[in-house]
């Protein structure tokens, strides 16, 4: 019998807060062999990321406490409890880490050399030269390209996958015994996605460590994991080899949470529909200035000559990895940002308009962002954030009218109309996102950009989201331009497809044809990486 890496044992984790006692986990019990990889898989407030920071005694003591039966032994070493000098020796040496946002983790005062040599320094004694060839052996195994010339840069000069590519050298100076991911992937592109994934298991297999993967997305689980175990509500409801999990689930909150991917496909829009909105050769530069006098010397071409068309109660997909041009494509459609080329809103001729003649349109073009926290005003109540519209653009007789009009807003997202009188913080992100479409679905548009509605959320959420979409869609014949890298969003949602890179359209055209039958490459490459296949970077796919 192989002996385990780790074993916990009926791990209780309880916040004493002000307002009481909370159990964040409560009886957990799981086991990791050397080699293995096990997921901890639930929603957003399951239990996951408590049950890891535990592993390392990473939680806030004393505000954190246990359970007195509450175990965890890495090679037969209690670590509940254990000595200062104890843990210093497994956190970051014997049991690493990597954190979900690495732009967040990484010190932004700090070159990444300094981030890589600090583990170093700290558990090797390396220095000088010999931490700096380590640091540079690490940045190449990770896949860092220019390794030398990214020793000195700092994190916002990184791209999100360079990132969180250095975090994962961090991570594996040291070769530890037990790698903790906690939601690794969940904000990079499919392509990056997909990288990231078999980096993990290339570094598993040639370190021989074992992997314990935190994540609500359950397509990563059957590509990664080999023992699963299911959370909820703090308990492990469910668990075993991840195959059987899958094809078997035990508990109802399984099967309902292996359901609740977006499914189907949107209703077909009206053939007759009236255009919306319709692009043509638009162009949008910025430029690049250089010297003491900031001449321009070069462009960014964020969107370069793009032309689309978008009717009534359909959808347009906009798809590509970050930095193609998606948002910056969205945001010159709505007179956000300067640009060349001719836009046509409801067959007038938008793109020299002013900003008194745009105003009286805006009303009829709303968009809803990625993060429903950062997008809400946190002094404002649900009330006004969604009536906010409302009075700017002088709709309603009187505020009685007013406040008629966002209860109706609220109830057709399916919040609570008494929900008005809260802010966004005493809300789930869900609700939050729902508080956002509210906001933009008060005005009446007839145009809805979605920026990534749904990339912050979990899977059962992302499904409700969509199907509110969808409905809003049908009923008021909407326009909507959606963003997204979740292809498995996106095909549940449009009708067409524009596919994205580097600022020009790599591929476009309806998204049943470009799913099943897609022309480009790069375009097959996206679709590999997002329905569990392999590409390289070039494109070339294989299953």
């Amino acid at each position: 019998m192989v002996t385990p890496l780790l074993e916990v044992r009926h791990l209780d984790v309880r916040f004493h807060l002000p307002g009481g006692v909370v159990n964040a986990v409560t009886d957990a019990s799981f086991t990791l062999e050397p080699g293995h990889t096990l997921a901890l898989v639930g929603e957003s407030g399951s239990g996951k990321s408590v049950t890891a920071l535990s592993v390392l005694q990473l939680l806030p003591y004393p505000l954190a406490g246990h359970g007195a039966a509450s175990s965890i032994r890495f090679k037969g070493e209690e670590l509940v409890g254990a000595p200062p000098a104890t843990l210093l020796d497994v956190r970051g040496n014997k049991i690493a880490m990597i954190f979900q946002e690495p732009m967040t983790s990484l010190n932004p005062l700090h070159t990444i050399e300094k981030q890589i040599r600090e583990t170093l320094v700290l558990h090797k004694g390396l220095s000088g030269n010999a931490a700096r060839a380590r640091a540079l052996e690490l940045l190449d195994m990770v896949g860092i390209p220019d390794a030398a010339k990214r020793l000195s840069a700092y994190p916002h000069e990184l791209s999100g996958g360079q990132r969180q590519r250095v975090m994962i050298a961090m991570a594996l100076a040291n070769e530890p015994d037990i790698l903790i991911a906690d939601e690794p992937t969940t904000a990079l592109d499919v392509t990056i996605q997909a990288q990231i994934l078999k980096l993990l298991k290339d570094l598993q297999t040639q370190f021989g460590m074992a992997l314990l993967l935190i994540t609500h997305d359950l397509n990563i689980v059957r590509v990664m994991a080999e023992e699963v175990c299911v959370m909820t509500g703090g308990r492990i409801v469910e668990q075993g080899a991840a195959q059987a999990v899958f094809e078997n689930p035990q508990h109802e909150y399984t099967r309902r949470l292996l359901a609740a991917q977006p499914k189907g496909r949107p209703d077909a829009g009206p053939t007759d529909a009236q255009e919306v909105v319709s692009g043509d050769n638009v162009k949008v530069h910025f430029p690049i200035r250089k010297g003491v006098l900031k001449r321009t010397v070069d462009h960014i071409r964020a969107v370069d000559g793009i032309s689309l068309r978008l009717r009534e109660g359909h959808t347009l997909g906009v798809v590509g990895e970050s930095g193609s041009g998606k948002t910056t494509l969205a945001l010159a459609l709505l007179r956000l940002v300067g640009s060349k080329g001719s836009i046509v809103f409801r067959d007038r001729n938008v793109t020299d308009l002013r900003f008194k003649q745009l105003r009286p349109l805006r009303r009829e073009m709303q968009i809803v962002f990625q993060d429903p926290y950062g997008s809400l005003s946190p002094r404002l109540s649900i009330g006004q954030i969604v009536g906010e519209g409302l009075d700017l653009h002088r709709l309603g007789t009187n505020s009685a009218e007013r406040e008629a009009m966002v209860i109706d807003a609220l109830r057709e997202v399916g919040l609570d109309p008494d929900s008005r009188h809260r802010y966004p913080h005493e809300f789930s992100g869900g609700q939050r996102q729902r508080i956002a479409i509210a906001r933009a679905m008060v005005l009446k548009p007839k145009l809805v950009v979605l920026d990534e509605p749904t990339s912050a959320l979990d899977m059962s959420v992302q499904a409700q989201i969509v199907d509110l979409l969808r409905d809003l869609q049908k009923r008021h014949d909407l326009a909507y331009l959606f963003i997204s890298h979740d292809l498995n969003v996106v095909r549940a949602m449009a009708h067409d497809i524009l596919v994205m890179r580097h600022g020009q359209v790599v591929e476009q055209g309806p998204a049943d044809e470009v799913f099943t039958q897609p022309r480009e490459a790069y375009t097959r490459a996206l679709m590999a990486a997002a329905f569990d296949l392999r590409a390289d970077e070039t494109g070339v796919v294989s299953r």
